[in-house]
């Protein structure tokens, strides 16, 4: 058992004696889904083009982020920051993972939202694409249940060949084959059968009295895309890329809604906290809500995705906030709503968002702005702070292979910035125009932040080049 697991398994025994919220039946289960690739702008209720009356349910029906941020403009970081509150790099991921070539993954030495939630007597599953390392003929890697999960079927990256009939699932370490379907069904069907073998078991502590925390991680809209033909002659012809990207998102949003339909059938929906996102912008540029930019690169448009919190029992209900936030809030805004303790020593890069979610407040302050590094984009750099966004490039010369090389980390953690820009997002969300000649002294604090978060960042993370 880990240090921090026994510290906190100590806390909860003294919250039981003290009468704070821990171990009881009445405690909510809490769903994570999770889009791969999904624009800010292609669901309904964000004005998006295709049909997604379930996701658009649980934003009617509770909070929406107008804007809400990526852990990373492309996957494998931004999951890594979603699980931990932190930055990617101090997770040891500093880009995509490819498993055979790559010795990066998810630091055993992190604590994850699902080790939280485990050792407060949550029983945990993670469901879907993975993508922050599995074990590879080259490399032994950890795998979920290492990172908390009792439970876990999984990719290690996209589903192969596409999202029909896909044959690269591995269910708790073996491999599956080919299975007939889509990715999107096939993910939801194994969450309702693991809820349902709970429900089946005898009643004991790892039975249906149990709280759950339900990671669910779909592989669409990523490429290489594939939906039914009935959901794309909606959208298109049925060989349009553009329908059949729309296609997946309207066949992932039925999948969602099979979810939720079980939930209430389980009567679990009620206290039920469900949190809906993307790991980062589109790759269409038509799907980005004109913003500047599409995910690789540290534009608004590669960052900017959906975020939705919805829990009926707890929280407002079809409120649409203006509070910037992102994937690296969840773990601590979901220890702050269920009142559970986590190791205080870790630095989170993120905040609680609890009191903005209950309409106490609707304006929340940061100790450090949000912050995004991604070697091969430009700008390689960007922080939020308030209403305004620096951003600045490499001083400093990589390969233009797309492939991250873990060759590169000594030169990414000792190297500069240069041409920093200042954009003002609220009066220009589509960063048009660059403020920095007119607005020096903001430039100069933003760029004192940003160095300092970055300084921060980079002492933290983990240089595999060098690792044996």
């Amino acid at each position: 058992m880990s240090a921090h697991r026994l510290i906190h398994l100590i806390a909860v025994g003294i919250a039981i004696c003290v009468g704070r919220p821990c171990l009881s039946n009445e405690r909510p289960n809490v769903v994570m889904l999770l889009a791969d690739d999904l624009g800010y702008q292609d669901v309904g209720c964000y004005d998006g083009p295709v049909k997604t009356p379930n996701i658009d349910k649980l934003a009617a029906t509770g909070v929406r982020f107008e804007t809400f941020y990526s852990g990373c403009a492309v996957c494998s970081p931004s999951r890594a920051t979603l699980l931990t509150g932190r930055h990617h790099i101090r997770a040891g991921v500093y880009s995509w993972i490819h498993d055979e070539s790559q010795r990066s993954h998810l630091l055993l030495r992190e604590q994850t939202l699902a080790e939280i939630l485990h050792d407060a007597g949550y029983a945990t599953a993670h469901i879907g694409k993975w993508h922050l390392g599995l074990p590879s003929e080259r490399f032994d890697k950890p795998t979920p249940d290492k990172h908390g999960f009792d439970y876990w079927f999984a990719t290690w990256n996209n589903a192969s060949p596409s999202h029909r009939n896909p044959d690269n699932f591995i269910r708790n370490g073996t491999a599956v084959g080919k299975l007939e379907g889509y990715s999107c069904q096939l993910v939801v069907d194994e969450a309702i059968n693991w809820l349902n073998s709970r429900s089946d078991s005898p009643a004991t502590d790892s039975s249906a009295d149990q709280p759950f925390f339900l990671n669910v991680w779909f592989h669409e809209p990523h490429a290489p895309i594939a939906a039914p033909d009935s959901i794309t002659k909606q959208y298109g012809k049925e060989r349009d890329k553009a329908a059949i990207y729309s296609a997946t998102i309207d066949n992932t949003d039925h999948a969602i809604g099979r979810l939720v339909e079980h939930l209430d059938q389980m009567g679990a929906s009620e206290n039920t906290l469900i949190i809906y996102a993307s790991d980062n912008g589109s790759y269409r540029d038509d799907r980005t809500g004109g913003l500047r930019g599409r995910k690789g690169v540290n534009w608004e448009g590669g960052i900017r995705v959906p975020g939705i919190f919805n829990w009926p029992a707890k929280l407002q209900s079809g409120v649409t906030s203006e509070v910037p936030a992102g994937l690296v809030d969840v773990l601590p805004t979901v220890c702050g709503l269920l009142g559970l303790e986590r190791d205080a020593s870790i630095h989170l890069d993120g905040i609680d968002l609890s009191s903005v979610l209950r309409g106490e407040t609707d304006h929340l302050g940061r100790d450090q702005p949000l912050f995004w590094h991604l070697q091969r984009s430009r700008p390689i750099i960007a922080i939020r702070d308030g209403d305004y966004s620096l951003v600045a490039e490499r001083d400093y010369e990589i390969p233009t292979d797309n492939m991250f090389q873990e060759s590169w980390i000594p030169q990414i953690r000792q190297g500069g910035y240069k041409n920093f820009q200042l954009f003002d997002l609220k009066n220009d969300p589509k960063q048009t125009t660059n403020l920095a000649a007119k607005r020096p002294e903001i430039v100069s604090q933003l760029k004192t932040k940003m160095l300092e978060i970055n300084r921060s960042i980079m002492a933290d993370g983990t240089d595999w080049s060098a690792a044996q």
